[in-house]
């Protein structure tokens, strides 16, 4: 039995990471069928889920499935600046976040679009009206296609500010 260098072992443990969207701990991100052309997230390696603001939401029977109405208001202290949409919910799970405290989110899935880049992530919707960023990008919705510059801001690009008149 040949034994593979030292080296040559540790090089291919190495990922590559070559087709991986680089960004900072902020991102304008936007997600196109929930209405939502820019929104300010918060890129969080600490949360596995990814979180919407949703000032209020209404579950309601669709085809037979539980679906959710909800409003956006993707600028903070602009609550006249805001979205609606509506979208399948795929599932309810207990979510605790960083105070420890629990609730019950519905979750669903939209694209998400960064940068020029697009792909689909689940997102629970949750009031975040007292957080600085109206949405969490979590761990699950990054893996495996994002490498996260915790130093930098807004890699992917910064948005136009959207007219709150």
């Amino acid at each position: 039995m040949t034994e593979i260098p030292r080296n040559q072992k540790q090089a291919e443990k190495v990922p590559d990471y070559s087709q991986h969207l680089t960004v900072g701990w902020r991102e304008w991100v936007s997600l196109p069928e929930l209405h939502v052309p820019a929104i300010k997230a918060k890129i969080d390696t600490g949360a596995r889920t990814s979180c919407l603001h949703t000032a209020n939401y209404e579950i309601f029977q669709k085809d037979k499935q539980d679906w959710v109405r909800f409003t956006v208001h993707p600028i903070k202290e602009h609550d006249e600046v805001e979205t609606h949409a509506e979208a399948l919910v795929t599932d309810y799970r207990i979510v605790r976040d960083s105070g420890g405290h629990e609730e019950r989110r519905p979750f669903i899935k939209s694209p998400l679009k960064i940068g020029n880049q697009t792909w689909e992530i689940e997102i629970s919707l949750s009031n975040r009206e007292q957080m600085k960023f109206r949405m969490l990008l979590g761990r699950t919705g990054l893996r495996q296609r994002v490498l996260v510059d915790c130093a930098s801001s807004y890699l992917s690009g910064k948005k136009s500010k959207i007219t709150t008149k």
